[in-house]
């Protein structure tokens, strides 16, 4: 999920914070722990990334409330309304947010509920809450600072800008939060794995996240999509990062960066001889569109697991994804979904059907579905779903078309989808 996936730090680092600390110190401090720890931080993040820093990060201290008017002003800046609105319709469509959620509302809230710092891009300066509580201090430091680190690297700025391709930008932003998040807790573990510290490792952490959602009471409330969305790039990137240190070891994972969720989730695809990269896949020109964009592998397993209930059969249901592409469709009786998919088999795609056709009947309460060469069509709930198998340049695609009651189903010209790299 694109939405504030970059502007959603702050909360995460408390939740982090939360589940890594080795104490329970509460206690305000003084000026001179930031720039104590900062100095102390630099040798440690410049060992454990085998980068250095080009110039020495600036560090600057704001109140809470000029942090948070900060914040809130680079969310507006790199999350534009129109942008945000299309994505809470299709999140809706998609039966992933509630239908009376104001997304905008609720994301602030969320951004705002706990800040202890945050590194700015467009200006190079480190921000940090003036008497911000001990235990997460030096957590918010470390990690903030592999930031600047990245940004000397990397252009963190036109990567949080990135439009158009929402699934490339959140694996992008999951390299950079999971180098981020790796390094600041191995350091605070003495180089210790994670897997060692927490028998279960990532997984461990996520549910260790779970059980302190009761502090982060507007975090504890959110969707599961939105949850799910804030804590992949920190907990699937620390993975994907670990992973790429054991198989390249003295390269850094900036070097060439994962272009698809799917290359975060799996080994085989981003280091798989080739690499398996994401299939483009092209719509033809409609009327009344109102936003496109793809889930990418992560979002489609998102979307299974919240109709389905059971996160081991969407993994596996969504495990050969190899492209897709969506829009939503203003219809005389409310909104539209056609969703292109493609599959790296012929397996894969029926595997993804049965879930797709499964998630369909639990979502909209239907009973069997009406079959007709292969093409499955479900109605109940005011909606109706058809879902057809494609062969398209002799991949294995699914066209999903889900509009109100009513409406006309044939929405796009399924021989005009293209197929490209």
């Amino acid at each position: 999920m694109g939405v504030a996936a970059g502007m959603t730090r702050a909360l995460l680092l408390v939740l982090l914070a939360l589940a890594a600390a080795a104490c329970d110190r509460r206690r305000n401090v003084g000026e001179g722990a930031y720039t104590s720890r900062m100095a102390d931080a630099i040798p440690k993040i410049e060992e454990a990334t085998g980068l250095t820093f080009k110039q020495q990060p600036k560090m600057e201290m704001r109140s809470r409330a000029q942090v948070r008017e900060f914040l809130i002003r680079k969310f507006n800046e790199s999350t534009p309304a129109e942008q945000l609105r299309g994505e809470e319709i299709a999140y809706k469509l998609f039966g992933l947010l509630p239908d009376t959620m104001d997304l905008r509302r609720f994301l602030l809230e969320l951004l705002t509920e706990q800040i202890v710092g945050y590194y700015d891009p467009a200006t190079d300066v480190l921000y940090v809450v003036e008497g911000a509580p001990d235990d997460q201090l030096t957590t918010t430091i470390t990690h903030e600072l592999v930031h600047a680190l990245q940004d000397q690297y990397v252009n963190l700025d036109s990567i949080q800008k990135m439009v158009g391709s929402s699934d490339r930008q959140l694996a992008a932003q999951a390299v950079l939060e999971g180098q981020a998040t790796f390094e600041h807790m191995k350091i605070a573990l003495d180089g210790m794995d994670l897997a060692t510290r927490l028998p279960g490792g990532w997984d461990s952490l996520r549910q260790l996240i779970r059980e302190q959602q009761t502090a982060m009471p507007i975090f504890a409330s959110a969707p599961m999509a939105i949850q799910e969305s804030l804590l992949f790039p920190y907990l699937s990137g620390a993975e994907y990062v670990r992973r790429f240190r054991q198989r390249r070891p003295g390269q850094s994972p900036l070097d060439l960066m994962p272009v698809s969720t799917e290359q975060i989730l799996s080994e085989a695809a981003y280091f798989g001889i080739p690499p398996d990269l994401p299939t483009t896949v092209t719509l033809p020109p409609t009327t009344e569109v109102v936003h496109e964009e793809s889930l990418g592998a992560f979002g489609t397993r998102l979307f299974l697991f919240q109709h389905l209930k059971n996160n081991s059969e969407a993994i596996a249901a969504a495990q050969g994804w190899d492209g897709d592409r969506y829009r939503i469709l203003r219809t005389a009786n409310g909104g539209g979904i056609v969703w292109v998919t493609v599959w790296d088999s012929a397996n894969d795609r029926a595997e993804f059907i049965e879930a797709l056709g499964e998630s369909t009947g639990r979502r909209y309460r239907t009973n069997w579905p009406t079959v007709r060469g292969g093409v499955r069509i479900y109605r109940g709930s005011g909606r109706v779903v058809v879902i057809t198998p494609l062969q398209i340049d002799g991949r294995e695609v699914v066209m999903y078309v889900d509009v109100p009651t009513g409406a006309e189903t044939s929405v796009i010209d399924a021989r005009r989808i293209t197929l490209g790299e």
